[in-house]
């Protein structure tokens, strides 16, 4: 199986604060993987710099074997390359079902708008459907309707997650997908999540739910500080020394009963 992503020795300083300081590590094709670390680890500034948001000051990122560390974000996505966001900010006079059908890579601009053709009104039926089908797996067709900024925090990250989907990536980033929605939603949000890795969508999912992360993910990559500490399985992050030092800062002798006991890491692995 092939890497589809490689971070190699990856740095980046804001001023004095060193948040990566050598990151590295490989995405194969098809897996679905979760980026873990205590908070100010440089989670979200790794999907920064993948996605071209956040330049790198050393180190290098490729995606199927191309560099794109000099890349802008619109660059990087158009590799087929799409993220969501911790906080996920909505237009307040578009609808959910507009900002969807806003979010597809197919519709054409003004000039398609203004003149259509038989072919631009075939893409606008085909657009429409994909969000219909996307507006119910993830629970939003009731909502399609409401402004977009008018829903709830957990409805929004699922809305990011179906802007994403709609512009057909083959690497998709996830910021903390399941912080803020609902517990009734939760189980729904992993089956989906799973089933777009199934159809060969290749995620890395930066999250601190721990079941989410042992029921979904085969691998694991742990940061610290700014560097990678661990790579391991679900069920090895409770006795791994690097990964109870980055939590608690002691070691798996003295650390793993504390660490079970706080549903931090192995709750549920």
């Amino acid at each position: 199986m092939s890497a589809v992503l490689k971070l190699r020795d990856v740095y980046k300083s804001f001023g004095g604060n060193h948040v990566l300081t050598g990151i590295s590590f490989d995405i194969l094709s098809g897996e679905l993987v979760g980026l873990l670390g205590p908070n100010g680890c440089g989670k979200s500034t790794v999907l920064n710099a993948i996605t071209g948001y956040c330049p790198i000051e050393r180190g290098s990122i490729e995606l199927n074997g191309q560099r794109v560390d000099a890349l802008p974000p619109h660059e990087v996505a158009a590799r087929a390359v799409r993220r969501t966001f911790q906080l996920p900010s909505m237009p307040a006079r578009m609808t959910v079902g507009e900002v969807l059908m806003a979010a597809s890579t197919q519709r054409h601009g003004l000039f398609a708008t203004l003149l259509p053709s038989a072919r631009t009104k075939h893409i606008e039926a085909q657009t429409r459907e994909r969000a219909r089908q996307l507006l119910d797996e993830l629970l939003l067709a009731k909502v399609a309707h409401l402004p977009a900024a008018s829903i709830s925090g957990g409805q929004k990250k699922l809305l990011g997650i179906a802007c994403a989907l709609m512009g057909e990536p083959s690497l998709l980033l996830l910021d903390e997908p399941m912080a803020g929605v609902h517990p009734n939603l939760r189980t729904e949000l992993m089956r989906v999540l799973k089933s777009i890795n199934e159809r060969g969508v290749t995620l890395v999912v930066v999250e601190h739910d721990m079941h989410f992360i042992a029921q979904t993910c085969a691998r694991c990559i742990v940061l610290d500080r700014g560097r990678t500490v661990a790579d391991c399985t679900p069920s090895e992050l409770e006795h791994h020394e690097g990964v109870v030092e980055a939590y608690l800062g002691r070691t798996t002798k003295t650390a793993t009963a504390p660490l079970r006991a706080q549903g931090t890491i192995g709750a549920t692995a």
